[in-house]
This record gives structure tokens, C-alpha cells and sequence, in this order.
């Protein structure tokens, strides 16, 4: 049996790592959260006593870790105090004390969580990747090759937003599911020409292609940039921003800001 003051997650992966040791002995484990009141803990004890159970508990509160321990030892139960033998070595190593507060490891674990399934979903949704999901995005960011689409993208997951980004290629369209995402999500991106052409002049020579490749003459660059003009013509409510000669935290700061704005004004999830 296990007890927690708060969701008791964590005690109960450890308490199921554990036993997948004991592969001869099947093991029932069973979870008892947020549990406060003195009158649930006994009769938590009580059964443990009836069942000839081993009690695992994480219980943050130092009163009522004492009364748990005055209970296991009324009804000679069997029990693993998870964290407080490891919060009292602390509060001696440290020289503190501990807030005794049930459930922060939850709440920094949902901002922990929150951010690795954004970073996970900007690696499955970059450059154009499974657009029927970009409604699902928090933020879509559109621009042609070598606007830092991917990087901003990678730097605004590390801040819990899911994120997309979709190339503009000349000559192909734009997929149909990015007419279903609330333009006040969907953030253009620009670039001079002069900085582009020398950002892809330098990119052919590290992949050793030749620089009269259309990708990074002048000419090409200009249709490219009148292309992605004309697109944002058409959706007048996406921002654009240009990226020339800026950082990836600076470009993302001024998305973040206009975000914050827009998610104030208009209550967006």
C-alpha cells in the first residue's frame, strides 16, 4: 500500500520499479492519494494491518508523518518512510527546514512535462511536417528557407509552446489545414535580401555545392521574397517579423511579446 499527501505518482513508479525485481513473487500495489485527514490514515493503517501489507509512504508534513509512524507502530505494520528519512539528512545537511508543502513535485513536474511534449511536437511539426496537426499548435511560424524557422521553433518549445513551422516554396501552396488555425497564432518571418543571400551563400560552400545554385543567387532570393510578400498580403492579420541580423532569443522575445499581448487581449489557450 501506498500513501501520499499529494498525487503520489512518484512513490508509486518507485514502488512498481521495485517489484519488477520480484518476478516470483506477484505483488498487488495500490495507491492512496491526497490523503490528509487523520481518520483516512488510520483506517489506511488499519487495513494494511488486516491484509499483512508493507505501507510505503511520502508525506511531506512532519506532524503527520509522526502520526503515521505512531499508527504503523500501534498496529505492527510493516513500512518504508520514502522521503522523510532523506528530508531530515537534508534539513541537517543544509541547516534549514523543510516547508513540510504536499504537492510540489507535481507542480514542477507539470511545467517539466508541459515543455518536453512542446520540444517533442516542434521535432514532429518542423518544416512542414504532418500539417493536418498545425491546429493544434500553439504557434506557426511561416517564412522561406533560412529564416531560423527551425531554431525559434526549438527555442520557443523550451518554453512550453507547441510550435510549427512551414516553409514557403515557390511555386507550391500553402497546406489547406494552415486556413484552420486562428491567425492570431500563425507569425511571419522575413529576411533582406543581401543578408540571405550571403546566409546561403555560406550554406552551399559548407555543403560543397556549387554558388551559382539558384538557391543562392540574387535573382532566385527576390522571387522567393515577393513570393512570401504576396502570402502575407493575403493573411493580413498573421505579424511579420523580420529576422535580419538578429539572435534567435531576440527574434523570439518579439514573438513572445506580441503572443503575451494577443493571449491577454484575446484569451487564447
Amino acid at each position: 500500500m501506498v500513501i501520499s499527501d499529494a498525487t503520489g505518482e512518484t512513490a508509486e513508479r518507485m514502488v512498481r520499479a521495485a517489484v519488477l525485481q520480484f518476478s516470483d513473487s506477484p505483488v498487488n500495489v495500490r495507491l492512496y492519494s491526497r490523503v490528509r485527514l487523520e481518520s483516512e490514515v488510520e483506517a489506511i493503517i488499519e487495513r494494511a494491518a488486516e491484509l499483512h501489507a508493507l505501507l510505503v509512504f511520502t508525506v511531506v508534513n512532519a506532524e503527520e508523518r509522526q502520526l503515521i509512524m505512531s499508527l504503523v507502530e500501534r498496529h505492527d505494520v510493516e513500512y518504508v518512510d520514502l522521503i522523510g528519512s532523506l528530508m531530515t539528512k537534508l534539513e541537517g545537511f543544509l541547516s534549514s527546514t523543510a516547508d513540510g508543502v504536499p504537492g510540489l513535485l507535481h507542480v514542477i513536474g507539470e511545467d517539466y512535462f508541459r515543455r518536453i511534449e512542446a520540444v517533442e511536437f516542434a521535432v514532429k511539426h518542423d518544416d512542414g511536417a504532418e500539417p493536418r496537426n498545425l491546429p493544434k499548435a500553439d504557434l506557426v511560424l511561416v517564412g522561406i528557407s533560412r529564416t531560423s524557422k527551425t531554431p525559434l521553433s526549438t527555442y520557443l518549445a523550451q518554453k512550453g509552446l507547441k510550435v510549427a513551422n512551414v516553409p514557403l516554396v515557390l511555386g507550391v501552396d500553402l497546406p489547406k489545414e494552415i486556413e484552420e488555425v486562428d491567425d492570431r497564432k500563425v507569425y511571419g518571418l522575413v529576411i533582406r535580401p543581401d543578408a540571405l543571400v550571403r546566409i546561403r551563400q555560406a550554406r552551399l560552400t559548407h555543403l560543397g555545392m556549387p554558388q551559382d545554385t539558384s538557391y543562392g543567387t540574387r535573382n532566385h532570393i527576390e522571387d522567393e521574397l515577393g513570393y512570401a510578400r504576396e502570402v502575407f498580403r493575403t493573411h493580413p492579420n498573421w505579424p511579420v517579423i523580420d529576422v535580419t541580423n538578429k539572435a534567435i532569443e531576440e527574434t523570439a522575445s518579439d514573438i513572445l511579446r506580441l503572443y503575451k499581448e494577443r493571449h491577454n487581449a484575446d484569451g487564447l489557450c
